[in-house]
């Protein structure tokens, strides 16, 4: 479930994940259009250009109903955020993203504030306070 990409950002070559229900779609796809070179091609079995890309994600956010601006650019920074907020190192994500220095790889630790609400504090859970009611529990510890 890793993919390979050629000369992607910045001309690089890298590594990334790829999730079990894109598999499925990719399969899918490679069965019904047996594209020769890229992965998805365009017309002429070409390889779509930037400004293509932007335009499938503009249709796709207007099919969604999404009411923010999204872009390819957007949806790049989305995966490591959502990583990191699950908990993956910033070592494996670095790795993804096909950064040389863990410097560029630290502008996704920005903190949500959603994220520090969820932190569990020491106190809290050694006298047995959940996070989401804020009331301590009801075991009995005789």
């Amino acid at each position: 479930m890793i993919i390979f990409v050629r000369r992607g950002k910045g001309k690089k070559d890298r590594q990334t994940i790829l999730s079990k229900y894109m598999n499925e779609l990719l399969s899918k796809y490679y069965e019904k259009h047996k594209p020769n070179y890229w992965v998805i091609e365009g017309p002429q079995r070409k390889q779509y250009s930037g400004s293509s890309i932007g335009n499938i994600v503009k249709k796709t956010e207007k099919k969604a109903g999404v009411f923010i601006e999204v872009t390819p650019h957007i949806l790049r920074h989305s995966l490591p955020t959502h990583l990191l907020e699950t908990g993956v190192g910033l070592r494996y994500i670095q790795e993804l993203l096909g950064h040389g220095s863990s410097k560029t790889t630290e502008v996704y630790t920005h903190v949500s504030k959603k994220s520090l609400a969820n932190i569990c504090r020491p106190l809290d859970r050694f006298l047995g306070y959940n996070n989401l009611t804020h009331k301590a529990s009801t075991e009995n510890t005789d």
